[in-house]
């Protein structure tokens, strides 16, 4: 039987999958990947591991999945995290610096100094913040001169994770990404479609340098699967678009929001701009046209709770889940996870993590459950404030990821967005986008119109808390995260202060 096969490049671990034309997955395989954190607020991975996980997962998935013939491979991948490689060996020349990496926030301090905020955001659609590739690529410059050497020398290669594996599936042939991955290096201009050259100037990369950009279900070049039979490359996506396209979400209306490591809450609007500046635009993908999208990007999620079960000494995410979930209430316990600064709505990579309302009473699973509820509560800040962008009521959240698989919080994200929320069946969701994208890339589906109709169903859940209940949450939340950026606020002015004395 002909299939898809699609591999999706995560932050924790890469899966492949294939599919057939109805987007059952007929085989699946996963593997773990390692996170550094070789000092505070730094985030780093082996670039060789991505590529090595991404290997195995493929050979797998094709091994679990014998008798089925993969006609195209999809890609999604973990975004803004920047892959610099020597373009003669092939050989990375550091560590892959993941997205939750915070090392440039200085450089992006700077850049709200010199006032080119509003330059940059007018182009990208992005604020500047250490999550995106440009302020990694600019430290890179000036902390290792090796690499800038290479790069004067027109022999680094700087791409996102969908452009380094691509270039190792095609043995170094083929040096590309997608629309939806370039906008995210905020070096893209969105009206243009094109890098651009002021852009490049500011943040010292030359474009020798960076990849050529194609449409999301182009042809991507021949992978060698090791199998004796190229198969081609004809999709890819970053991970929350995948989920997106992942979710059938072709008109505007609806909100996706994909739970991992960090979150991504993404909406389809008509142009690059907005005028509310707590989210970015971006370009969800490009299939016939360019499509435009409102995001916010949530910088601790999932790892927010993975670092709350360590610190209370949990050894089981189910025990410990169940246990919170089962007190009475978060006994007045808010946990705000900035433990690598706050992305959307606030944007602000100096705040740090918090928990506030604790007394002699407070056990250690009314922190799990405060992690739990912080979910939910930061999801809520993006998505009002991509409504209120969007000028007009958004009335369902579409769900995915890792975390959404727990009923309680997906009750809980209900009741405090007072919205109805929908729970895709499909884990492999990002997946699933990235093979609906090399489907149509192939003709393996013929348009959209027809993977809209094989979307996979979605488990409801309705909000049922009162309103006075929801109130008395939001502002025990909102007073969290206030006094969070009152402390970070506070911090700057003495760091301010003291490079004026």
């Amino acid at each position: 039987m002909n299939v898809i096969l699609a591999l999706d490049a995560g932050t924790t671990n890469v899966k492949a999958i294939l599919v057939d034309r109805q987007a059952n997955i007929l085989a699946r395989s996963s593997v773990p990947l390692a996170i550094q954190f070789p000092q505070s607020g730094w985030v780093e991975q082996s670039a060789r591991e991505i590529w090595d996980a991404a290997r195995k997962a493929l050979e797998d998935c094709l091994a679990r999945g014998a008798g089925h013939e993969p006609v195209a491979l999809g890609i999604s991948n973990q975004r803004e995290s920047l892959v610099a490689w020597n373009r003669l060996t092939g050989e990375p020349v550091c560590p892959c610096i993941v997205w939750q990496c915070r090392r440039s926030a200085g450089i992006c301090q700077a850049l709200r100094r010199k006032g080119v905020e509003d330059t940059i955001r007018s182009k990208t659609g992005l604020q500047v913040d250490p999550l995106f590739p440009s302020t990694k690529i600019r430290w890179l410059f000036e902390n290792r001169p090796d690499i800038l050497k290479l790069a004067d020398a027109g022999e680094l290669c700087l791409g996102t994770v969908d452009s380094w594996l691509v270039w190792n599936l095609t043995g170094g042939k083929r040096f590309v990404t997608d629309f939806s991955n370039a906008s995210r290096t905020q070096l893209l201009n969105l009206e243009q479609g094109a890098w651009d050259p002021e852009l490049l100037r500011l943040f010292g990369v030359p474009d020798s340098a960076l990849s050529e950009i194609m449409g999301s279900n182009a042809h991507f070049g021949e992978a060698n699967l090791g199998t004796g039979k190229p198969v081609p490359v004809c999709g890819i996506l970053g991970d929350s678009h995948a989920a997106l396209l992942g979710h059938g979400v072709l008109e505007k209306g609806k909100v996706k929001a994909t739970y991992g490591t960090g979150s991504s809450l993404m909406s389809l609007c008509d142009g690059p701009q907005t005028a509310d500046k707590r989210v970015s635009s971006t370009i969800a993908w490009k299939l016939d046209h360019i499509q435009y999208a409102y995001e916010g990007n949530i910088t601790v999620t999932g790892s927010g709770l993975s670092w709350a079960l360590a610190l209370t000494g949990f050894k089981d995410l189910e025990v410990a889940a169940k246990l919170a979930t089962d007190l009475e209430d978060n006994g007045n316990v808010y946990f705000v996870p900035a433990l690598a600064g706050l992305g959307a709505p606030h944007w602000d990579e100096e705040a740090r993590g918090s928990i506030v309302g604790l007394s002699f009473g407070t056990r250690k699973e009314n922190v799990v459950r405060a992690a739990l509820e912080a979910i939910a509560f930061q999801v809520k800040d993006v998505f009002d404030a991509m409504q209120e962008a969007a000028g007009a009521k958004l009335d369902i959240l579409l769900t995915d990821g890792g975390a959404s698989k727990n009923d309680w919080l997906m009750q809980f994200q209900a009741d405090v967005l007072d919205r109805q929320v929908m729970r895709s069946r499909t884990a492999e969701l990002s997946g699933l986008g990235a093979a609906f994208a090399a489907g149509l890339g192939c003709g393996f589906w013929s348009s959209t119109d027809e993977v809209a109709e094989i979307i996979a169903p979605h488990d409801l859940f309705r909000p049922q808390l009162e309103d006075r209940d929801r109130t008395r949450l939001i502002q025990g939340w909102n007073n969290a995260v206030a006094s969070v950026k009152m402390l970070s606020a506070s911090s700057s002015h003495r760091q301010d202060q003291s490079s004026i004395l």
